[in-house]
């Protein structure tokens, strides 16, 4: 234990190094640095990477209980069908799936529980937004911009390809097969491929062709490179002049429908609106099954707030709630993460604000409430060189899998960002209103303009001048600027447009005011139901201990695709008449029944519902036509109860229901065990059990009824 204590703590320092060394690379990077001083500072990062790797193969050595069966995980996904590849017969498709029945199951109750859990509880507005958005949205929004690579083709085939994988390939391929080249030039080239994601169209053109001769798989020299953008493009219309994109996330839709949405609310604030729908992204090379894909669900909150105030009335409801937390000074310090409460990480602001803290809270609250093991849950807060530069603050909840550390959920204060380029854009006001408890004198500026001097200059542009300069005008220390610029230097710049001092004259004066307006700041939990589903998959796979055959998927009942299955003993048809009639009470009762009437022994059944997670299982015996008994098994503890037929209905609803537990059933009723090798076996407690046996199999039950 202190050798491998003392490895995870050197794991830990090598890790902080990475993300440091990281940070100074996008930071030399956004700066302009040189292309030596960033080769240099890539190079000493990619060396940490390799001694953390070999830090980690080592405590996997030492710790086989962190080694995940990755092999036979694969197999049962794929077999009992939970997930599959799209289109598989022909040939599928990368970066798409298709979920099973058992995953279509779990995934519709996964997000009913996230609806209740945030939209119902919290009082949210849900929408529900199309998937395809006109261009000028994500031009406004910022997306047509972003997501974007070096592609080429190759131009026999029309294959596509990104052109800086292209080139690190190339230089890998030829220092392997030149191990006697000159240290010096294996350097150069390095640098070169350190640099691949930097280069301009011509330079990677000039690399690929020229330096590197590099070839498509047709044998012809790739086309000249492009800029991919991730996004999936598309035509509106037959026409096909009106360009759109399907959206790569769904937060557009409640931006662009706030001024709605505030009305919907009765123009209260704060409020949030929520959706669940469909994101997609172009990837290029998807990989690591659903955790990197070209079509996802996506689950986003957009809470709108003052940016004056952003404290939340239900914050001390969550303050206690101990999460862990990965600051970015211990990501750059210890490497270690630390275990505090959420109220005291606001109140030392750790987490910016109480509104982001909350739902950071009820985040993990949610994550527990489906099953995922808190043990390996994590949030880790960006550094100043992954944050956008409008953003305040920013914590992934990151999930821990056999791919490491999975970011599955984003915590982001956007401040007024969204709003604010889409206000601009489209001269649509998106503000909100505070009434005060009472009347206050601003200062603000008075403004008179010279219409014919701003006719003459903007033309048809000059209603939209006039409105941005009013509104600067609604505060003077926003409009303090333009006015200082205009005395000293005559001129200045307001979105775009330059203003000179004889378009208009200003006073300061002071208004009492009633009420006062702002642009909402945004709080934004993004939840990737995909990755969180994937995660929820091997956080409740195992295999029974002592039988590695036997394998359980322990989902949580209020999220299992199956609550319960039922299992006649026999294939008489008395017997399968009670089988039929309390399958038919449980569906009434909305809860998602298997009934397995297969010729298989008891024992393969249970292992069958095991595979597919399902709590509890029903076994309708010879007893039960005798006294209307059944026995009742729980899937990970196999501790079987019998119990009146009647009772089954509503005890496995309020299991379901959070209303009570397994543990308090079991106070309340007998255990038997059910042998299914045909021995006797005692029942818990010691009590004294009998055995019934029929063709079918055999269980043992009470020496004396219940």
């Amino acid at each position: 234990m202190e050798d491998l204590s003392a490895l995870q703590d050197s794991i830990d320092a090598i890790a902080a190094q990475v993300t440091k060394q990281g940070s100074a690379v996008r930071q030399l990077k956004k700066d302009g640095a040189s292309s030596e001083e960033i080769a240099d500072a890539v190079s000493l990062l990619k060396k940490l990477k390799v001694e953390a790797e070999e830090l980690r193969k080592k405590q996997d050595e030492l710790d086989p209980s962190k080694k995940f069966n990755r092999k036979t995980f694969d197999e049962l996904i794929l077999r009992k069908m939970f997930v599959v590849p799209s289109f598989e017969i022909h040939g599928g498709v990368k970066g798409l799936f298709d979920l099973g029945p058992p995953a279509c199951a779990l995934k519709a109750a996964m997000i009913d529980q996230w609806r209740k859990h945030f939209v119902l509880t919290e009082s949210m507005l849900e929408m529900e937004c199309t998937c395809l958005t006109p261009a000028v949205v994500l031009q406004t929004s910022g997306h047509v911009e972003r997501f974007t690579d070096l592609m080429v083709k190759d131009p026999e085939t029309g294959e596509c390809f990104r052109a800086d994988k292209l080139l690190e390939d190339a230089i890998d391929v030829l220092l392997e097969s030149s191990p006697d080249m000159p240290k010096e030039e294996q350097e150069d080239h390095l640098r070169i491929q350190r640099q691949a994601d930097a280069f301009t169209p011509e330079e990677i053109d000039d690399l690929l062709k020229n330096k590197y001769n590099c070839k498509a798989p047709s044998g012809q020299p790739y086309s000249n490179a492009f800029p991919f953008n991730l996004m999936f493009k598309t035509s509106i219309g037959p026409e096909g002049t009106a360009v759109g994109y399907l959206r790569p996330e769904t937060a557009q839709g409640l931006f662009v429908n706030f001024r709605r949405l505030l009305d919907a609310n009765s123009g209260k604030m704060p409020f949030a609106a929520a959706q669940i729908g469909l994101g997609f992204r172009n990837e290029i090379a998807p990989r690591a099954g659903l955790l990197r894909v070209r079509e996802f669900c996506m689950g986003e909150i957009e809470h709108f707030v003052n940016p004056d105030d952003k404290s939340h009335p239900s914050f001390p409801s969550v303050a206690a709630k101990e999460l862990i937390l990965f600051g970015s000074d211990d990501q750059l310090g210890s490497g270690k993460t630390k275990t505090v409460s959420i109220g005291e990480a606001v109140k030392s602001g750790l987490v910016n604000n109480e509104t982001l803290g909350y739902f950071m809270a009820r985040t993990q609250l949610f994550m527990e409430k489906i099953g995922m093991d808190p043990a390996r849950m994590r949030f880790r807060q960006h550094l100043k060189t992954e944050m956008a530069h409008y953003a305040c603050d920013c914590w992934d909840l990151e999930i821990e899998s056999s791919y490491g550390w999975v970011e599955c959920v984003g915590h982001a204060d956007r401040a007024c960002y969204d709003l604010e380029v889409h206000s601009k854009k489209t001269n649509t006001p998106m503000v909100a209103t505070q009434r005060l408890d009472k009347p206050m004198e601003i200062e603000v500026a008075k403004l008179k303009f010279d219409r014919k001097a701003l006719g003459k200059a903007f033309r048809q542009d000059q209603r939209v001048v006039s409105g941005a300069l009013e509104a600067l005008a609604e505060s003077w220390t926003d409009f303090e600027p333009v006015a200082t610029a205009l005395e000293t230097e005559g001129k200045t710049t307001v979105d775009g447009f330059e203003i000179t001092k004889d378009m208009l004259t200003w006073t300061k004066v002071k208004k009492r005011v009633n009420e006062i307006k702002f642009t909402p700041s945004v709080i934004e939990p993004s939840f990737g139901m995909g990755r969180i589903l994937y995660s929820l998959l091997e956080h409740s796979f195992y295999q029974r201990e002592g039988d590695e055959q036997r394998i359980v998927m322990k989902f949580k009942p209020a999220v299992a695709p199956n609550k319960c299955a039922i299992l006649p003993i026999s294939s008489g048809p008395e017997v399968n008449a009670v089988v039929d009639e309390i399958a038919a009470e449980l569906m009434e009762s909305d809860i998602s029944t298997k009934v397995d009437k297969s010729g298989a022994a008891l024992g393969r059944r249970y292992a069958r519902a095991d595979e597919l997670g399902v709590p509890f299982a029903i076994t309708v015996d010879f007893e039960t036509l005798k006294d209307d008994t059944v026995t009742l098994r729980e899937r990970d503890s196999m501790v079987q109860i019998r119990l009146a037929k009647e009772e089954i209905t509503k005890l496995i609803f309020d299991i379901v229901h959070g209303r009570t537990s397994w543990d308090e059933v079991v106070k309340l009723h007998r255990v038997v065990q059910v042998s299914e090798d045909g021995e006797e076996a005692a029942a818990a407690g010691g009590a004294a059990t009998v055995v019934e046996s029929s063709s079918r199999g055999s269980f043992s039950r009470p020496a004396e009824k219940i």
